[in-house]
């Protein structure tokens, strides 16, 4: 009668688990829909509504719902930083608990340099190599994910655009700076689009600008068009239309 007790309760643990497996599942295939929806808010309240905090599935998103809804004008300012500053809360403790889960670094990237952009040019400035570093895991961690290629590109790009005043400061404070080109930033922003054809305006857009700046104007125009003519159904997708389409008028 023991044995076909135990034997009962294995059963039943194992159902329990299955059980959870599934419910998570569906919460987060719900909260991706909304994600990719841009219903931000449904998202984040669809995970903090579950039953899976202790789930790193769950907890990343709700992180990328965060940051999402941090980059929303409508909120003011000390809402947005408050937004950024939840997200670094529960990232920073993630990349700990879960370090071989690319999209812990690929976010804990994005919201590090979120955070340091708050605080101030310094904090950006000091964060840099640390931001570059977790980006690089998640690219180790998974190469087929396009938006980590497009954020290594676009911290390139920045690097290379970043005024020589602001440069000269930093070296003065830092010492040392991390050197880029657009070279550099072309070669990333063009492995994300061989990754994933035409995922993000931003991503064409950067490459026209690359182009541009590498005096390939023809390369430079197929790009923009692709950016200028992109379905608009985020702001920066109405952002990359309005300059890809300014660049073309000067070609």
């Amino acid at each position: 009668m023991f044995r076909i007790a135990a034997l009962g309760f294995l059963w039943s643990r194992s159902e329990q688990k299955t059980e959870k497996k599934d419910n998570v599942s569906r919460v987060l295939e719900k909260s991706d829909e909304e994600f990719e929806n841009g219903h931000y808010e449904d998202c984040y309240q669809t995970l903090m509504l579950s039953k899976f905090h202790d789930d790193v599935e769950v907890r990343w998103r709700i992180c990328r719902a965060l940051y999402n809804l941090s980059r929303n004008l409508k909120f003011d300012e000390n809402y947005r930083k408050e937004l950024i500053e939840q997200a670094y809360e529960i990232i920073e403790k993630e990349v700990t608990i879960s370090p071989n889960h690319y999209a812990v670094h690929k976010w804990f990237a994005l919201i590090l340099e979120a955070k340091a952009s708050y605080e101030g040019y310094k904090e950006k400035i000091k964060n840099l190599q640390n931001i570059k570093q977790h980006m690089d895991l998640a690219v180790i961690l998974n190469p087929n994910d396009a938006t980590t290629f497009h954020m290594l590109g676009e911290w390139c790009f920045q690097i290379t655009e970043m005024p020589w005043h602001h440069r000269r400061t930093a070296e003065i404070l830092f010492a040392s700076l991390p050197k880029s080109n657009y070279e550099d930033a072309l070669e990333y922003f063009l492995k994300a689009e061989t990754v994933q054809p035409r995922f993000y305006s931003m991503n064409l857009l950067r490459i026209g600008i690359c182009y541009l700046k590498l005096n390939r104007p023809d390369q430079a125009k197929y790009y923009l068009q692709l950016a200028a003519s992109y379905p608009a159904k985020s702001n920066e997708d109405h952002q990359a239309n309005k300059e890809a389409t300014e660049l073309l008028k000067k070609i």
